[in-house]
């Protein structure tokens, strides 16, 4: 949680905000990675990408 707190005081700070909706879609494509994995719902997965 501290990782994201200094995250947006960055982000904040140096008025980067054109970065948050990177750090967003990469976190919600590494979660559906990883909740994909071993399930019934990877082969559909896998074929969108």
């Amino acid at each position: 949680m501290e990782f994201l707190s200094e995250l947006w005081a960055f982000m904040r700070a140096r008025k980067k905000f054109w970065l948050l909706p990177i750090f967003v879609m990469t976190a919600l494509l590494g979660g559906l990675v990883v909740l994909s994995k071993g399930s019934a719902v990877a082969p559909f997965i896998y074929a969108v990408f």
